[in-house]
């Protein structure tokens, strides 16, 4: 895995601007429990893009989130309050939304210190306007999942996407609270996938959606809709130089969502595999240049010491050599495969790794040597910090 990007938190001068960090200041796999309510899916017609239908019956299911924090909060906002979007996953009152929506502190240094706000309250469309517990939260996806007593509200939950590919180009509608004005939609497409978005830990949020349609602070934590109306999405950060849009935002992959959402249900805390290495990918010249016959893959670094990986006899690299302007750490393994699933993207081992949990077995290919051979490795639990 990649290095991830220390949070940077919610300042407007930062490159990397969290979308939901609102304020009057103007800062910058599971199932969802079935019930009596109608889930909300949007027909298309003939595959078209129908955004005034989506909203129509996407927007009920959409809430403001008002996070309340300690004066002496670390929030990314400071003391006072914070302002994001959320939506509802169930009828018992649950709703997703981003966890740095309604945390404060832990920014950069694995999540660990974060802090629930001392008051969150979320407002519905029809105004209703009540205070919510914090379930649960997870740094390392940015989800977070709150709790609203459902007696006497008509719910609309959201349908989550079982959806893991998206195509580029595809339409997509978001819906939140830029800048406090509540239940806005903006529409665009999918400007890219598979990207790697910096958490609020020390380890990066793999395949995340890129999109240009329009997302600014306080959309933070508000769905990613596809044109049947579906979430595949949650609406996480912007790049911007300025703090406000400018047609690169990020929403992390529903699928990531719902790894943390059947957790958080369960106890309020989520546990990733760990393998411990840091890798670096393989193109087809680099591959050439090592004198290596093949085209993809996974250059072990460096093994973290005492990790799953290291107790496996992995090995990481022990020079160093500059190729195309990249410094890149040689001799050490080359990871192929994992369970027989080849290695393709940069971020191809920590999605393969994520979908397993702690004290799994995988099976790794290696080329070590010039020599392909098979490796076991018991996943650990992933720790605050260090290397995927």
């Amino acid at each position: 895995m990649r290095h991830a990007t220390l949070w940077a938190g919610c300042l407007l001068a930062a490159i990397a601007a969290l979308s939901g960090c609102g304020s009057d200041t103007a800062v910058s796999p599971v199932t969802v429990s079935e019930s009596s309510a109608d889930r909300v899916v949007v027909e298309a017609s003939g595959g078209a893009f129908n955004p005034a239908g989506i909203y129509k019956d996407a927007s009920p299911g959409v809430v403001t989130i008002i996070s309340i924090f300690d004066q002496d909060s670390s929030s990314p906002l400071g003391g006072g309050g914070g302002q994001g979007s959320g939506f509802v996953v169930s009828d018992d009152g649950e709703i997703l939304t981003n966890a740095h929506v309604v945390t404060s502190g832990g920014e950069g240094n694995g999540g660990g210190d974060s802090t629930p706000a001392s008051q969150v309250f979320v407002e519905f469309s029809d105004r209703n306007r009540l205070e919510a517990d914090v379930v649960g939260f997870d740094p390392d996806a940015d989800v977070a999942l709150i709790k609203v007593d459902p007696d006497g509200l008509d719910l609309h939950p959201l349908t989550l996407s079982d959806r893991s590919n998206f195509a580029v180009g595809e339409p997509v509608s978001a819906i939140g609270s830029p800048f406090g004005a509540e239940q806005s939609l903006s529409v665009g497409v999918i400007s890219a996938t598979d990207r790697s978005i910096q958490s609020l830990s020390q380890f990066s949020i793999d395949n995340a959606i890129q999109t240009d349609a329009s997302i600014n602070p306080g959309n933070s934590g508000g769905p990613l809709l596809d044109s049947n109306g579906e979430v595949i999405g949650i609406n996480q950060q912007i790049l911007s130089a300025s703090g406000g849009n400018e047609g690169v935002g990020f929403a992390i992959p529903i699928d990531a969502a719902r790894y943390s959402l059947d957790q958080l249900r369960d106890g309020g805390e989520v546990d990733y595999a760990y393998i411990g290495v840091t890798t670096q990918p393989l193109w087809p010249q680099l591959a050439d240049e090592l004198g290596l016959d093949l085209e993809n893959g996974a250059l072990v670094a460096d093994v973290v010491d005492g990790g799953p990986a290291d107790g496996a006899g992995l090995e990481g690299g022990d020079d160093e050599q500059t190729f195309q302007g990249q410094r890149i750490k040689v001799g050490g393994d080359v990871i192929l495969s994992v369970d027989g699933t080849p290695l393709v993207g940069e971020s191809d081992l920590s999605e393969l790794i994520a979908r397993h949990h702690p004290g799994d077995t995988v099976t790794l290919e290696v080329i070590r040597d010039g020599e392909r051979r098979e490796v076991q490795v018991e996943l650990a639990p992933r720790p605050a910090d260090g290397n995927g």
